[in-house]
Parts: structure tokens; sequence; C-alpha cells
């Protein structure tokens, strides 16, 4: 330890004049012309997930799974603690990249190939680095498409979580070039899971009894009664998971834009999504073993302060797991908004399923009460 002596402190503003050709304003994020194909950002920032944390975010997200509520039960499964919720590590490390990727942003696209490749424990670090894969530009003064591949990393440099995503980034004016430096990317075409040896059939009594893998049957539609109506609580869970996008918590920033964002601050879609998956948990995910990963999948409308959401699920496919007494669905996540989901499906139909991007070309409307679409895949438990 060093002992220093402690200055007296003077105020000195009287004395200081005041020098308006002086004046900076910092910025964030990157406009279109400064993502080059091949760059790789390391993200600043880490985030040291601890115990509280990861509770609070399985409970407040409304998780049935007791992997990320009870150390007793992870271990009796074949896991060293409870685990940090894999929406929780994919919000935060999207949320690392937001001042690089996504800060001058018009809108998140989508997300593409989401794989959950390690167990993040509490008490891990997480930290994030994105390479940019494609730039579209779109014509003079519109806004282009950027598409990078972003991995989450663990505080003993292994890759925890690899995923893509697009995203809409103005056009701005011309900057001097940014210096680039050269930063390893360990991402894997063909990425590997790494798991403990798992014991499917511990602690049965601990879950519900009818979310095993031979309770649900290809081609059921699930609809999940509990909804959710979202507070202002999304502004601080924004800044809790380290998103730095005013949009989502600027409410002059948001009103200062035009089109459908303008208005009260959006709610940071990773919350959207979570709230969702959560919502579904208890009748689809509650004897969840690992959440393998996402397709494709669109925010397909925002939400705001005050909009009750809620899920629909779909089972696409049942196969038989890697492991002995395991099976894998693949699921279609459907989120609606601000009606209860039973007359969502009443009202839309088989035009819940599909992606709304494809209605135009098959001469169909858009479902403005429909809000995310994605397809999962979960490693659950077999009964026996």
């Amino acid at each position: 330890m060093s002992t220093l002596p402690w200055p007296p402190i003077s105020e000195l503003s009287p004395s200081v004049p005041y020098e308006p050709e002086s004046i900076s304003r910092p910025e964030y994020g990157r406009y279109l012309h400064e993502f080059t194909p091949g760059e790789v950002f390391a993200h600043p920032r880490a985030f040291t997930v601890d115990r509280s944390f990861a509770q609070e975010y399985a409970t407040v997200f409304h998780d049935a799974c007791p992997l990320f509520l009870s150390a007793v039960y992870a271990r009796s499964i074949g896991f060293s603690d409870l685990l940090v919720h894999p929406l929780q590590v994919f919000n935060i490390v999207l949320s690392l990249g937001v001042q690089n990727n996504s800060e001058k942003a018009v809108a998140n696209l989508g997300y593409y190939n989401v794989a959950f490749l390690e167990p993040v424990y509490p008490g891990d670090t997480l930290s994030a680095r994105s390479l940019v894969l494609s730039r579209k530009d779109r014509g003079e003064g519109q806004p282009g498409i950027v598409h990078v591949r972003t991995l989450g990393i663990n505080q003993n440099g292994k890759v925890v979580l690899q995923y893509e995503r697009k995203i809409l980034v103005k056009t701005g004016p011309a900057q001097k070039e940014r210096p680039r430096q050269e930063t390893p990317f360990p991402a894997q075409e063909n990425p590997l899971l790494e798991l403990p040896p798992l014991n499917p059939q511990a602690m049965p009594e601990a879950t519900g009894r009818n979310t095993f893998f031979e309770d649900f049957r290809e081609g059921q539609i699930i609809v999940h009664g509990n909804m959710r109506t979202i507070t202002d609580e999304h502004v601080p869970w924004t800044y809790r998971m380290g998103n730095t996008h005013p949009l989502h918590y600027d409410r002059l920033y948001s009103k200062a834009q035009s089109g459908p964002m303008s208005g009260e601050p959006i709610v940071y879609g990773g919350l959207v999504f979570g709230w969702l998956a959560g919502l579904a948990s208890r009748d689809t995910s509650e004897n969840m073993l690992w959440d393998l990963g996402y397709t494709e999948g669109y925010h397909t409308q925002p939400a705001i302060s005050g909009d009750t959401v809620g899920s629909i699920s779909r089972i696409l496919k049942k196969s038989e797991g890697p492991l002995p007494g395991t099976g894998v669905l693949q699921i279609q996540l459907i989120g609606v908004k601000n009606m209860q989901t039973a007359e969502a499906l009443k009202e839309f139909g088989a035009d819940l399923f599909i992606k709304e991007n494809d209605k135009k070309s098959m001469g169909k409307e858009k479902i403005g009460a429909k809000i995310f679409e994605i397809e999962r895949r979960l490693l659950i438990k077999k009964r026996s």
C-alpha cells in the first residue's frame, strides 16, 4: 500500500476564464462509412456478474428453470454452481458492443446464429469483441446495413457466446480515419459446445410435471397465459446491462427522432426478448438442461413503457438429444403486445407464424400487435 500526503484542495473555478473555443462534445458509436469489413472491435469495459445480479435477472424476467435459481439443483445436474441465464449473458455481451457497433444505429434489424458455448457462473467476467462482416450502402443520405459477428469471452479467454447481428446505421459527416488495432478474434465457423458431464435424471421433483421432452408434440401451439406490463423499470435495466444507446433512456433524444422510433424511449429489444422467453419458460423450458441457441430473429415492432407483452410458442421439431436422457426441441417464439395472447391467436391465426418481412410478397398485411419472432433450440430432460 502506498502512503501519500493528502494535498489541500483550493477552489479554482472563479479564477479560470470561460473559453468557448475550447468546448468539446464527445461522440460515441460509428457512422456507416466508419465500418470496414474485416475490422475487429475490442469493446471497452467488462462485466463481472455477481450472484445477486444473476438471480435477480432470472426472477425479474420470470424464468422458471431452476438452473438459474437453485445452486443445489444446478450442481445435482452436473454444473459447478447455478448458471447465469443465457439471455442475461446475451444482453450483457450485446450491450458491451453498443458503443462501437450501434450507438448511432437507427434500428436493430435482426439476430442470427446465436450459440451459447460455455456455462457462465456467478463471479465470471464477460468482455466482448466484434468483427465487421459486411457493410451495405443504400444510396446517398440513406442509412446502410452493417453485419457484425460478436463474441462474448470470459475471464479465462473462453468464448461463451457467439452470434451475428445486422444493424441499420446512419450516414454521417466525413471524419478522419480511426487507427485500427490488430485484435484476435477466436470465432468458430462450426462452434463446439463444452458442457460438464450432466445427470438429466437428478431432482425430478424440482420442476413441474408437464414440461419434459415427452410432453411436447410437433406442431403443438402453446398459448402462454401470463403476460407482463413493462414499466419505466426498463430504463435502469438498460444501463444495468451496459447498453449506452440514448434511445432507450433519454426522452429528449427519443422525442427528437423521426418516424416510428419518435416519442417515448424505446424499450431495449434484448429486454423484450428476455421477458418473452421468461413468460414462456414455465410451459416450455422449465426442464431445460441447456439453451442451444437461436436462428434468425426480429423485433417487428417497438415497445415502450406501459405496453403489455406476451408469448406464444410453436413446437417445430423434436429430435433425440446428444446425451442419454435428453431430447432437443426447436421452438418458434412469437411475441405480441397490448392484446391477450389467446385473442391474438384467434384473430391472426397462422399469419402470426409467418415472418413479417415475407408478408409483402405474399400479399399479406403486417401485424401491428406482433413485436417479436425467433426460433430457438433447447436441450430438454426426458422424464425417464
